[in-house]
């Protein structure tokens, strides 16, 4: 009479192909899927360096002062979809150092709202759910897309109201964290028009004229984790001036920043989430289905080699 199968040698071999049809699919199924934008984001950055401005009440540039740039995102988890879309909700506001004090966004040197909507896998424009700035182009603004390649980005300036390329400028490292750098400008462009006293733009004899609003960027640079695609690093070169109607020539700053750029305390947590996030996509793309295999392996050869031991000793 043939005894019954002991049952450690059918649970190896269970375990074992079990591990091994998990790893293909932690790395080919569960890992692209983990890598999606955040829905449920909160994330204030601040952007800290010198620069110069027009103070109105004083009818005179301000030079040497601090520019601060503070951007708060929040996530409409409720106007996102888990599976498609992200939208998140930006607040920016510039100051300068009397109107960083007051701590109220309406009282600032500029305040904007946009309502950012992009796909969550591919980091692409979607233009629905109330989207501002409308329609917006690019591969990047917030963030860039997941695993960065070394190639030029389109990069949504929203000052500019167009894209910027911004091309790979090597390997550059933000507190000890390697990432990609891009690197870009703009040219001084035209993007509006606003009134103000004929003075301001060198025509005292005009009490008002449409004066011309022009912007340029003289250097963008932005250090991107290389899977993630957060930003560690920012730093721009804004400049915003007028001109007299038809004139060729800046009559006035508006604003002006010297490497405006992420304040240490940003840097610090740009680069501990992305630590958190590259963790996460690595345990599930490579730890774990490494482990998977090799686990697997060892326990499906242990278990075929009991049963063939058992049937052996039975025959």
């Amino acid at each position: 009479m043939r005894r019954s199968t002991p049952p450690v040698p059918l649970i190896l071999l269970g375990a074992g192909v079990f591990l091994l049809v998990l790893a293909p699919m932690l790395t080919w199924y569960v890992e692209p899927r983990a890598k999606r934008t955040t829905v449920d984001v909160n994330v204030t950055t601040v952007f800290a360096g010198e620069g110069r401005y027009y103070d109105a009440g004083a009818a005179a540039v301000r030079s040497g002062r601090t520019i601060t740039i503070t951007r708060r995102v929040l996530g409409d988890v409720a106007a996102s979809d888990r599976s498609g879309r992200a939208v998140w909700d930006v607040s920016t506001t510039i100051d300068t150092p009397a109107t960083l004090k007051l701590k109220d966004p309406r009282r600032s040197f500029k305040w904007t709202t946009e309502r950012w909507v992009t796909d969550r896998r591919t980091n692409a424009p979607v233009h629905c759910c109330g989207e501002s700035p409308g329609p917006f182009e690019g591969d990047a603004y917030l963030k860039f897309p997941f695993d960065v390649g070394k190639r030029t980005y389109r990069w949504w300036d929203n000052t500019l109201g167009a894209t910027v390329p911004l091309r790979f400028a090597g390997v550059e490292r933000v507190r000890g964290y390697q990432g990609y750098r891009f690197s870009g400008a703009v040219k001084a462009t035209r993007t509006g028009s606003r009134q103000v006293p004929g003075a301001i733009v060198g025509q005292p004899r005009r009490g008002q004229v449409q004066a011309e609003e022009w912007y340029a960027n003289d250097r963008i640079d932005l250090v991107v984790d290389r899977r993630t695609g957060r930003v560690l690093n920012a730093s721009l070169s804004p400049r915003v001036t007028l001109r007299a109607p038809g004139g060729r020539r800046d009559a006035v700053t508006l604003l002006a920043g010297d490497g405006v750029a992420f304040t240490p305390g940003t840097q610090r947590e740009q680069v501990d989430s992305a630590r958190r996030e590259n963790r996460k996509l690595r345990l599930l793309g490579e730890t774990a289905p490494l482990a998977a295999v090799v686990i697997g392996g060892f326990a499906t050869a242990g278990g075929v080699l009991l049963l063939v031991r058992r049937t052996t000793r039975v025959d």
